[in-house]
């Protein structure tokens, strides 16, 4: 309560306005946060063009204004639905235009009047008015004496609860006969809600209005005296910690007065002065100040004084509000992409959207990417690439074999040698809270008695939770929103689905031979050169050599195998050239083999020549990309039996029985008798049979084996396929369409035989491979066995 504040020292003396003075119509302007009483004076400062209106024309009539409260302070362009309708007209007593366009106006309340209607909206609001009178007050009995007296006392009491009592202020008070207007001084000083000043406002009968202020004083009294303990408890609180302050202050000077200044001093006053200068979230610097303070308290030799120094060490230094700066120039990022890496056209342009998005949206979260495919394919190196074409700083974490769900959550404070997780340590290292994080075989995370890393991975890779990321080491939310999630895998399978499900999947089938050997003379073969201390000039690859390199030598989806090759041939190279050769040294094709000896691979068309019946070939999907499949029937004597050999699994088992059932319903094709199946015994077998292999994709090869196998006829060796069989001969669709069409190109295979419904995935396969391999599309077996027989 501020009674002072709204009490002219001279109001006894205030010219009044008769009710003949004030005209029907009145301007209107409303205020905020206040409800103007009768013998009130108070300022106000005018900004909204409306009210400024209003004040301008209640000063070109007659000075008269009606103020009104608005429901809600926040409303800037109170309409005629935002407004009280029963308020005070006051008279503006002096005006002051401000340098910034505003008025400052004071005015006195005059009389209390409510709205019947409005003349108009615009340019201000101009009303029909009523001016309102009090009811006719009783005599002054007892019972409003008591009231009244009460009144003053629950007043004089919040003013002594506030300290802010004063003989003048209770004069007048005292002074005060009248109840109406006694109700209307005290209220207009309580701390009252808009709603509820306005409800004793809107009271005509000075009795009730003065119960109603007595209620509220009540209330007043309860809160002023709740207030006044716990300033009293913070004002004590706050005497001993400024006591503290001053005698660490003179023991520190003490101290450097005697040269006694200790290291461990030293390390207290940098930690808190980190803590009160840090960019640090509130609850992050609160925690740390209390460790701190129970740090200052132990003796240096506690066992608990090490583990809370570790703490404040990670929680000033992990970057909670450090940010790199986005590089989001497109064309820049364009250019770093081609430099980096060749082809890979899908994956760039992912990269660019995503930076077209930041430009747009800087608030957007990061994508979580997938990055699926044979290994040394350039999963890893893309991460890298991106980093650089972002700006960002880049950290790599390898889940291959992880089984400790506290690798990624951190271990809880209770256990010795506790450390945050990995996520925490990655930020740390890289010191900003949006790196581009690239975590390696998530295909390969396992699971046993310490918990389940993928299942803490939901809340690292969830945008619409990883804002608040909670570690148990620091305990204490991080906002992970802003890092770009990179993931790689060489297959889905092994993902669980929730896992899987929070993660957008890029596949990277492999590489061509036109582009393994553009990315040889591009990057392996300048990185190679240079690793092994040679020149350029030192050393010449022919583009022959290079290829013959990669057909005969290496045989594999990615990369790896093919740099390793030719990082052996600079090594030798190197050798002559330490040895004192002068070079320049040419890798031919008649030199190459004489490097490296002879071929470890020949192209699977020369050494596997399909020349005779019960012989096909079909294409495989594996984790290290597509592969060739041969398959091979023998038809003996015996019982009727089938034999499976070649190490498979249960479903390419099953295919071969499906293959077994399709050829058994067509003995009149095949011109056999009803008993012809029981009079042999059939072997299929696969070789490779160190490799175990599975999957129904093999179905229609073994089908057409079995049927070549059956009715003497030779497979043609051009031909390669793939697709599950059914028992009625239809031909259901597979996946990894294009590792298995590169394997057919590295194998020389010029048709690959697919099912009708894999027609859409053609437009993944590049247009070089497709212009080398003719792709035919099937629905049934018969259609395989009319095209396939030489």
């Amino acid at each position: 309560m501020h009674i002072e504040d709204s009490i002219d020292p001279e109001l006894t003396g205030a010219s009044e306005v008769s009710e003949r003075d004030i005209p029907a119509q009145l301007p209107v302007m409303a205020v905020r946060d206040v409800v103007v009483f009768n013998y009130m004076i108070l300022p106000l400062f005018v900004g909204r063009p409306s009210s400024v209106g209003a004040v301008n024309e209640a000063m070109s009539r007659d000075k008269l204004i009606m103020l009104v409260a608005q429901k809600d302070a926040a409303t800037d362009e109170p309409g005629i639905k935002d407004i009280y309708h029963t308020g005070m007209v006051c008279m503006v007593m002096r005006t002051l235009k401000l340098p910034d366009g505003r008025l400052k106006v004071l005015v006195q309340a005059v009389n209390k009047a409510r709205i019947t209607g409005f003349v108009q909206e615009e340019p201000f609001l101009l009303a029909d008015i009523e001016v309102l009178h009090d009811e006719e007050s009783p005599e002054i009995g007892v019972e409003i004496e008591a009231l009244m007296r009460n009144v003053r006392e629950q007043t004089e009491k919040i003013l002594a609860l506030k300290g802010i009592m004063s003989s003048d202020l209770m004069v007048i008070l005292n002074n005060v006969e009248e109840p109406g207007r006694l109700a209307d001084l005290v209220v207009s000083n309580l701390q009252l809600k808009v709603a509820e000043s306005q409800s004793v406002l809107e009271i005509l009968d000075p009795v009730a209005r003065l119960r109603k202020v007595a209620e509220f004083l009540q209330k007043e009294v309860e809160v002023s005296t709740v207030q006044a303990r716990i300033q009293s408890e913070a004002k004590e609180e706050m005497g001993r910690s400024q006591r503290e302050y001053f005698l660490r202050e003179q023991l520190q000077a003490l101290k450097k007065e005697l040269g006694d200044i200790d290291e461990r001093s030293q390390e207290l006053d940098e930690m808190r002065e980190r803590l009160s200068k840090g960019r640090l979230p509130p609850e992050v610097k609160k925690e740390g100040l209390k460790q701190l303070k129970r740090l200052e308290m132990m003796h240096p030799d506690a066992s608990e004084a090490a583990i809370i120094r570790t703490y404040l060490d990670w929680l000033l230094d992990v970057p909670w509000r450090k940010s790199s700066k986005d590089r989001l120039d497109l064309k820049l990022a364009r250019e770093v992409l081609d430099a980096d890496h060749y082809g890979l056209e899908k994956v760039k342009e992912r990269i660019l959207e995503y930076l077209a998005v930041r430009k747009l949206n800087k608030t957007s979260k990061g994508p979580i990417l997938c990055f699926v495919g044979p290994p040394g394919v350039g999963k890893t190196s893309l991460g890298q690439s991106i980093a650089r074409a972002l700006g960002r700083k880049f950290y790599r974490l390898s889940l291959g074999g992880m089984r400790d769900e506290a690798e990624i959550r951190g271990h809880r404070r209770t256990y010795i040698g506790a450390m945050p997780g990995r996520i925490i340590q990655g930020l740390k290292n890289v010191g900003t809270n949006n790196p581009v994080f690239m975590m390696d075989e998530i295909d390969k995370v396992g699971t046993d008695y310490r918990g389940d890393p993928s299942s803490a991975l939901l809340e690292v890779l969830d945008p619409a939770q990883n804002n608040e990321f909670s570690d148990h080491y620091l305990n204490m939310p991080m906002d992970l929103s802003k890092v770009m999630f990179i993931t790689t895998a060489n297959m889905t399978d092994t993902i669980p689905p929730p896992l899987l499900d929070r993660m957008e999947v890029i596949r990277l089938a492999g590489y061509t031979q036109e582009e393994k050997l553009e990315i040889a003379k591009r990057y392996l073969l300048p990185r190679q050169i240079k690793e092994n201390g040679l020149k350029i000039s030192q050393i010449n690859f022919a583009d022959e050599a290079l290829l013959r390199l990669i057909t005969h030598y290496t045989r594999e989806a990615g990369l790896r195998n093919l740099e390793r090759e030719i990082g052996a041939l600079c090594r030798k190279v190197a050798r002559k050239i330490a040895e004192g050769g002068r070079g320049p040294y040419v890798v031919s094709n008649r030199t190459l083999q004489g490097y490296l000896g002879p071929p470890r691979y020949l192209p699977e068309a020369e050494s596997e020549l399909i020349d005779q019946p019960g012989m096909a070939t079909g294409l495989a999907w594996t984790e290290v990309g597509g592969e060739i499949l041969y398959v091979e029937v023998s038809l003996m004597k015996g019982r009727g039996n089938l034999t499976l050999t070649g190490q498979l699994g249960e479903v390419m088992k099953e295919s071969a029985q499906a293959a077994l059932s399709f050829c058994r319903s067509r003995l009149k094709e095949l011109k056999l008798k009803e008993n012809f199946f029981d009079t042999l015994d059939i072997h299929v077998h696969v070789p490779a049979g160190a490799i175990p292999k599975d999957g129904p994709s093999a179905g229609v090869t073994m089908a057409t084996a079995l049927y070549s196998a059956l009715s003497r006829k030779t497979v043609r060796a051009d031909v390669a396929m793939t697709g599950e069989i059914t028992l009625r001969g239809r031909v259901l669709p597979i996946g990894g369409l294009k590792e298995k069409a590169l394997a057919a190109l590295r194998a020389g295979i010029t048709t690959v035989i697919i099912p009708e419904h894999n027609k859409k995935d053609l437009e993944e396969i590049p247009k070089d491979l497709r212009s080398k391999i003719t792709f035919v599309p099937v629905k049934s077996m018969d259609q395989i066995l009319k095209m396939v027989f030489r």
